[in-house]
């Protein structure tokens, strides 16, 4: 079973113990039901801001569909044992972002760390959710455009906001970055 179909099945789950239609939670989340039913079936993987939406329609932490199994404290991820989890597929979020999780595991979380490479593109794409996030840019240079302002960042460089302004963190330029994110979402 891919990584697409766990994390469908398990929204499925929790949609289904809620007695949710798939419409319903489509509206509660303020997405597209067909984005939905795709995400149900393991045909798309979403970004990681339509996760926060759907968790937040069905009263959950994001770690709740990203885990596996619990891991008991403390949580280490090595650079070299990181693997990538969570791509999303085109119509699902940004396809140049790829999600390293280094929370899995771990339960009780609050928070969603993540190592996240950025691949360039032309395509736009901002997001808005409730809560924060903070990014350590770690290879590269990496746009921040956060609501109308534009900030442009260098490795070494940190950034931390609410994440309810629309916003969206893109590869400066024709190079590949890569950050820290740390995001975290209230219930």
């Amino acid at each position: 079973m891919s990584i697409s179909d766990k994390l469908g099945n398990r929204i499925k789950t929790y949609r289904e113990r809620l007695g949710l239609s798939i419409d319903e939670l489509a509206q509660n989340a303020g997405l597209d039901p067909a984005l939905v039913r795709n995400v149900e079936d393991g045909t798309v993987y979403p970004a990681i801001s339509m996760l926060v939406k759907l968790s937040r329609a069905m009263g959950q932490r994001l770690g709740t569909f990203m885990d596996d199994q619990f891991i008991p404290d403390p949580i280490i991820v090595h650079a070299e044992e990181r693997k990538e989890e969570t791509t999303p597929h085109h119509g699902a979020g940004p396809g140049n972002y790829h999600y390293y999780p280094l929370g899995k595991g771990k339960t009780d979380r609050h928070m969603e760390p993540l190592y996240i490479e950025i691949e360039p593109t032309k395509e736009s794409s901002l997001s808005a959710h409730e809560g924060e996030e903070f990014i350590i840019v770690v290879k590269g240079e990496v746009d921040l455009t956060y609501g109308k302002q534009k900030h442009r960042l260098k490795a070494g460089d940190s950034m931390y906001y609410n994440s309810v302004v629309p916003h969206e963190v893109s590869a400066a330029g024709n190079a590949k970055a890569a950050i820290y994110a740390v995001v975290y979402t209230p219930f």
